[in-house]
């Protein structure tokens, strides 16, 4: 009888235990989440930075190099690296896949027209482009419109050493254990209320999961666009719950997520 009470006891106190790590898995909080912008463009200058530096909140900026913004703006983005947002590497030219549904894709930028090194090389001189502005070495990468081959190649693959995560475009999110720094998955903003932005955060709290948001126009600039209104509600949310979510750039949760999985 009273082995049976020892054994229940320590059975309640690992089940409480492995609860309360579940709950603070995150840096010490529930959930984390990853606000990424796509593209390097005039909108996320104007509209999107203000309101994060606002909130004192970090994102990610995944850019490409030669960009309209870049080319004409490029002091801007290298200042909103020093004041703490990511420069991620989103190619030189973000050259995508064409074909049937795809008719926006340019000849010269159809990845059914690149060669292996090609991919490769523009995008390691995108690294060589982001060094030269922040500094830093160590980088995460979007691949564009989620492609990751050249006919029967990965060159997801070949460009896992290069890179700390990979962002694709699978609208999911998973526990710190199930994160696939290859490919990890993220929820594109079409369109989305505030509220329903606001719902996917509290997915995250629910699962103890992380969420990455993936934003591309911010008050236009993109056919894939959110509300200046709608933008704002989210972040206001985020900052509200900090206590609870971890807000920070990709490249510092990835760093978090791969010691966390060495484990």
């Amino acid at each position: 009888m009273i082995r049976n009470i020892i054994i229940s006891s320590l059975a309640m106190f690992v089940l409480a235990d492995s609860s309360a790590q579940s709950s603070r898995t995150w840096n010490g909080k529930k959930a984390a989440v990853v606000i990424t912008y796509d593209d390097a463009i005039d909108e996320h200058l104007n509209n999107a930075i203000p309101v994060l530096d606002s909130l004192g909140l970090k994102a990610t900026f995944y850019i490409t190099g030669f960009s309209n913004s870049m080319q004409k703006r490029l002091n801007d983005w290298k200042n909103i690296s020093v004041n703490g947002h990511e420069l991620g590497n989103h190619t030189l030219y973000h050259p995508c896949t064409g074909g049937p549904g795809r008719e926006w894709v340019k000849p010269d930028y159809d990845l059914r027209n690149y060669s292996v090194k090609r991919i490769l090389d523009e995008t390691r001189a995108t690294n060589l482009l982001l060094q030269s502005m922040d500094g830093k070495i160590r980088r995460t990468l979007a691949f564009t419109c989620g492609d990751t081959r050249i006919g029967d190649t990965s060159f997801s693959a070949l460009l896992k050493n290069d890179f700390v995560a990979m962002r694709g475009v699978r609208s999911l999110m998973h526990p710190i254990d199930k994160v696939q720094l290859d490919n990890v998955d993220c929820y594109g903003v079409n369109g989305e209320s505030g509220d329903q932005l606001t719902a996917w955060a509290k997915q995250a709290l629910e699962s103890n999961s992380l969420l990455v948001v993936l934003f591309h126009g911010v008050g236009g600039g993109n056919s894939l666009n959110v509300s200046l209104d709608a933008h704002r509600q989210f972040l206001t949310y985020l900052k509200q719950h900090e206590k609870e979510i971890w807000i920070a750039p990709m490249i510092d949760v990835a760093e978090y997520i791969k010691k966390y999985q060495g484990k």
